[in-house]
């Protein structure tokens, strides 16, 4: 179904408008029909009037279209719909009895390989770290020592600890301190020994590719994880 726009809520009459151009013979009748299959849900104003959404009418539009292109009875355009509103590709045949999951919408937080393969050359001092994380040094100073901040040989943090760090305040705001993120340190460290495992130790630039591609899979399988558990089990 092609995607819905946004606008005012449509009357039947309206609805019947929009769609006679390419179903000279659609009717009210008609579409009361379809309502009264199950097949498209209008909501109702408090004096009982029908108002039909953008979705509404192309929810309409894909039911006519699998009776006239392709002559599906209703049981079947019902199973497509069920699986559209489950996010599902249901195929084009109506005997397709293995529907297509659509693929997940690529999760923002999550760097792609190339992201994680760039080299970064970003170096600060503890004091520096502190300001663009708007942290206090003292805080600073405390994530270092639980292992979250990790500085090189000549005491300075690179790209990495700036974002823990600043994950690491945004958190504060919520009570969460330093000696409760120690889990975090522990479970990357245990994530970058798996991705090592995985790559066989191999150096070089094939190995780093797959090595960024296997850490991209563990940080995609670790944010489902979490939010999965957070409630977003889709059911």
């Amino acid at each position: 179904m092609a995607p819905p726009s946004t606008g005012r809520p449509l009357t039947v009459g309206a609805v019947v408008r929009d769609l006679a151009e390419e179903f000279p013979d659609i009717t009210v009748s008609k579409i009361r029909f379809l309502e009264a299959e199950g097949l498209v849900t209008p909501s109702r104003t408090a004096s009982g009037y029908r108002q039909f959404t953008a979705a509404d009418v192309e929810r309409i539009r894909y039911v006519l279209r699998a009776q006239r292109d392709r002559f599906w009875p209703l049981r079947v355009i019902r199973d497509r719909l069920e699986s559209i509103d489950r996010g599902i590709d249901p195929g084009d045949e109506a005997d397709s009895s293995m529907p297509r999951p659509a693929e997940p919408t690529p999760d923002s937080d999550v760097p792609d390989a190339a992201t994680l393969l760039a080299g970064a050359t970003l170096r600060l001092t503890p004091q520096e770290l502190a300001g663009a994380a708007d942290l206090e040094p003292e805080a600073v100073a405390a994530l270092t020592r639980s292992g979250l901040l990790v500085p090189d040989s000549r005491g300075l943090h690179g790209e990495s600890d700036l974002r823990v760090a600043r994950a690491a305040a945004g958190l504060a705001a919520y009570g969460v301190e330093a000696r409760h993120l120690r889990a975090f340190r522990t479970a990357a460290d245990r994530e970058a020994g798996l991705v090592e495992q995985a790559v066989g130790g191999r150096r070089g630039s094939a190995a780093d590719r797959e090595r960024a591609e296997v850490a991209h899979l563990c940080l995609t399988l670790h944010a489902a994880l979490l939010r999965r558990g957070l409630g977003d089990s889709g059911g």
